[in-house]
């Protein structure tokens, strides 16, 4: 066979694996992500990417540095910060597969308008898919691997699990992670001692905790407290 033969028979082979290559890849990221979501069905995840990335970056400024985060079953978190959380986040938690898209429409038509991506309209689910497994970075690639990961979540757990993890790892300030530690960062108290007002802040503070660490006392803070403080009896608990 002649050299130039061979070398158009070798292009659909080359073909064949610039196609499967990537596929093959994908798969097995996901089959990652899919171990991890049973292995936490009932084993407490150690640390998440955003704990990670946080404490990367505290230790470029102080080596030693360390974040703070104790987990504790739900049951010993108050409820008052679970229906705040659910009232201020994603009222419909307890209802939908995962994935609110009535909100995730608002928030397309918003990023359309600004010609970028500035609002995400993530459920509880979706924050907790990211905050295991992804970085802060936004865009629609990301947010498509978000979807894949929320709906692992909704079929392998169910929405008290999926919750308790969540109040577990989120963020509530620089370095703060979890409710445990939050209470205690801010108010001194364990997390099943926090009461309503308590509680109503610190779920104000997630969309942005390391901004309200250093601004408690802002008036949009104490303004959407007072909201939230509102909406906290008709949150509906998984």
């Amino acid at each position: 066979m002649s050299a130039g033969k061979r070398g158009i028979w070798r292009w659909p082979r080359l073909l064949k694996w610039l196609i499967l290559a990537p596929l093959l890849l994908f798969a097995l990221v996901q089959l990652y992500f899919f171990v991890q979501i049973w292995w936490w069905v009932d084993h407490n995840p150690s640390t998440t990417s955003f704990m990670r990335a946080q404490q990367a970056a505290l230790r470029e400024k102080n080596p030693k540095a360390n974040i703070q985060q104790l987990w504790v079953p739900y049951a010993r978190i108050s409820n008052n910060l679970k229906r705040a959380i659910i009232a201020s986040e994603d009222a419909n938690f307890s209802d939908h597969d995962g994935v609110d898209w009535e909100a995730m429409q608002k928030a397309y038509d918003k990023n359309a308008k600004k010609h970028k991506v500035v609002s995400g309209g993530s459920t509880i689910t979706q924050q907790l898919a990211k905050n295991l497994f992804l970085s802060g970075s936004r865009s629609y690639l990301r947010k498509g691997q978000e979807l894949i990961i929320t709906y692992m979540l909704e079929t392998m757990m169910e929405k008290e699990r999926i919750f308790e993890i969540y109040l577990n790892v989120v963020e509530f300030g620089t370095g703060t992670f979890g409710a445990e530690a939050a209470a205690r960062h801010y108010y001194g108290v364990s997390a099943a001692n926090l009461g309503p007002a308590q509680a109503a802040k610190l779920a104000v503070m997630l969309p942005n905790p390391r901004f309200f660490d250093k601004h408690r006392d802002s008036n949009y803070l104490a303004k959407r407290t007072e909201v939230i403080l509102r909406r906290m009896n008709s949150a509906e608990l998984p």
